[in-house]
């Protein structure tokens, strides 16, 4: 089977997608052939979309604190990367002073 290409929708898409099944205005299988959708996308948005209303899991990460981990992770990474250049410098300084 061949794979398809990787496709971008809007938020407001992915919502109004959701919207349609958790009202229980369309099941996930007319969704997913009336839009050209794969069931495990359309199914990832519903449980997305309730965790945001707080109707998921407890566990489940809401958009905003998926958005907030993210740019953590990647502040995280730079103060590692800086810390790390800093205890080279450091290491050679010490080295050249000595």
């Amino acid at each position: 089977m061949a794979r398809r290409k990787r496709r971008n929708y809007t938020p407001k898409f992915k919502a109004d997608a959701a919207r349609l099944v958790i009202t229980g205005a369309k099941t996930v299988a007319e969704v997913v052939k009336e839009f050209d959708l794969t069931e495990t996308a359309l199914r990832e948005w519903i449980k997305r979309a309730k965790a945001d209303e707080g109707a998921g899991p407890p566990d489940a990460l809401t958009t905003a604190e998926r958005a907030e981990l993210i740019e953590l992770r990647k502040r995280l990474k730079r103060v590692e990367m800086e810390r790390d250049i800093l205890k080279k410098a450091t290491a050679f300084f010490a080295k050249e002073n000595a």
